[in-house]
């Protein structure tokens, strides 16, 4: 048994819970003001500790924005604030240029190269003047300068050779088709040949205009044995004319060709049974 002293006093249950309750209050007060500050924040949608009446960051929300060289502003909109222009990384206008010229030389390089291909093909046809040469290339779209670049470039190659190109004519025309010197230095004139290339060529022709001349007159009045002489003569006249022989040649042959004929006994006093105006 339990024995109390008279000095000893017994808290009814009553009271201890009374003292329990206000101390559960008093920290219930305490703790008001942060909640009151938490839920503040909270409807206004700013975080907590942030000053009264301050809007929320929205930033926080978005990605970072990476700004142009020089262009970066240091407000932000919508706050009054003066916008600057950043001058950390300057646009370097002598760049901006080197770039654009070395476009446009990449582009004239491939004209170029455009052009030098068309020549080429052209010139694997047959030989060609530096005229020639030149009228092909201005129909491409190379520059004038370039124009010239491409046939020193191409006669230091050897692929434009005018002097190869008067004795291919002097062949071909002279000795295979037997035009005369006047004939030859028309067909070096059409064909753009410089003017003393074409008067040296010339005086290597041997000296047998006339020679040649009556040998194509004889050759080609055997074709014309049913004609008379007057058609012959005239058609003679023309043949040789064409061919380039001077007029006082082409009077030699054509007489030597009727006299030929005259002798071979193609005729009967040197007229013949057909006549042809």
């Amino acid at each position: 048994m339990v024995h109390f002293e008279p000095s000893d006093e017994v808290t009814p249950i009553s009271a201890a819970r009374a003292k329990s309750k206000a101390r559960v209050a008093a920290k219930a007060l305490s703790a008001e003001p942060v909640d009151a500050a938490a839920a503040s924040g909270a409807a206004t949608g700013s975080e907590p500790g942030s000053e009264p009446g301050s809007a929320a960051a929205p930033d926080r929300m978005l990605a970072p924005v990476t700004y142009l060289p020089g262009a970066s502003p240091t407000g932000s909109a919508g706050t009054g604030e003066a916008h600057q222009v950043d001058d950390s990384h300057p646009v370097d206008e002598y760049a901006l240029v080197a770039v654009a010229a070395e476009a446009a030389a990449a582009a004239e390089a491939v004209e170029r190269e455009h052009a030098e291909q068309v020549l080429l093909q052209r010139l694997r046809a047959r030989s060609l003047s530096a005229t020639e040469a030149r009228t092909i290339l201005a129909g491409t779209e190379i520059a004038e300068h370039e124009i010239d670049e491409v046939i020193d470039r191409f006669a230091e190659l050897g692929y434009i050779d005018e002097g190869r190109l008067a004795d291919q004519i002097l062949h071909s025309h002279h000795e295979r088709k037997g035009l005369g010197r006047s004939g030859v230095q028309t067909e070096m004139r059409r064909r753009g040949l410089d003017h003393d290339l074409i008067l040296e060529k010339l005086e290597e022709l041997p000296d047998d205009e006339e020679e040649r001349a009556i040998e194509l007159a004889c050759k080609r009045v055997q074709q014309l044995g049913r004609l008379d002489d007057q058609t012959i003569d005239r058609r003679l006249t023309g043949f040789l004319m064409r061919k380039g022989y001077a007029s006082s040649t082409v009077r030699l042959a054509v007489k030597a060709a009727l006299a030929s004929r005259s002798g071979s006994g193609s005729g009967s006093a040197g007229t013949s049974r057909v006549r042809f105006r």
